[in-house]
């Protein structure tokens, strides 16, 4: 049996382009004939990422298997819950998360805000991302900040975890000088290797890829 590949998408902060990933690599791993899955465990303030993420797997899962907890609030997961008299811990996510599981696995999970935004009692994405020896994907918008803020996310993260976390920089509409130079001086402290740059998508993320976008894909779950 092939060893479990478990990726956890997780950004420098709310509305960085986690969704925009989420479908992009469900689309690639849907043109790809082993089993996969992509599923966004918290949604608050409305389930429009995780119904993106039920059409880019053709529909084939139900929404409740992408997305179990949702609520309408729109504030971090664990204060949504509390007022909706939910409890939800650890253990209950990564029972969910084992449940859905194909074979071999190859899961993509998305997570909600940044990585240490709570999302249930004592627990964030980080820990989940511990107790799931999961690669972190950490996407952060590629503009003026950027470094600042994806090395905050990796001192974060625990040595482990950083040690496999790759960074999706995600190109504003019209890039400018400092979009270019970003990735540059990242590779200093991170390596090279370790990062990825996506262009702008807006509606694009449902357009055929082009052959550089999908090999930037590839890389990143490779």
């Amino acid at each position: 049996m092939a060893a479990p590949q478990i990726w956890f998408i997780t950004g420098t902060d709310t509305g960085v382009g986690k969704t925009v990933l989420a479908v992009l690599l469900a689309r690639l791993l849907a043109s790809r004939p082993e089993p996969y899955r992509v599923v966004k465990p918290f949604c608050s303030g409305g389930r429009s990422d995780a119904e993106q993420l039920f059409r880019a797997q053709g529909a084939q899962f139900p929404l409740d298997q992408i997305n179990p907890w949702h609520f309408r609030q729109p504030v971090t997961p664990s204060l949504a819950a509390q007022a909706a008299g939910v409890r939800i811990t650890q253990e209950d996510v990564l029972q969910f998360l084992r449940s859905i599981r194909p074979v071999p696995e190859r899961l993509v999970i998305e997570g909600a805000g940044g990585l240490l935004s709570p999302l249930g009692e004592g627990f964030g994405a980080r820990e989940l991302i511990v107790a799931l020896k999961a690669i972190p994907l950490v996407v952060c918008p590629n503009r003026l900040g950027a470094i600042n803020q994806a090395r905050l996310v990796f001192a974060a993260l625990p040595p482990g975890a950083a040690s496999r976390a790759r960074l999706i920089l995600m190109d504003p509409p019209r890039p400018d000088h400092v979009t270019r130079s970003n990735i540059e001086v990242l590779a200093a402290f991170l390596g090279r290797t370790r990062i990825h740059r996506l262009p702008w998508f807006s509606e694009g993320i449902w357009e055929p890829f082009d052959r550089h976008t999908k090999a930037q894909l590839e890389r990143i779950i490779s």
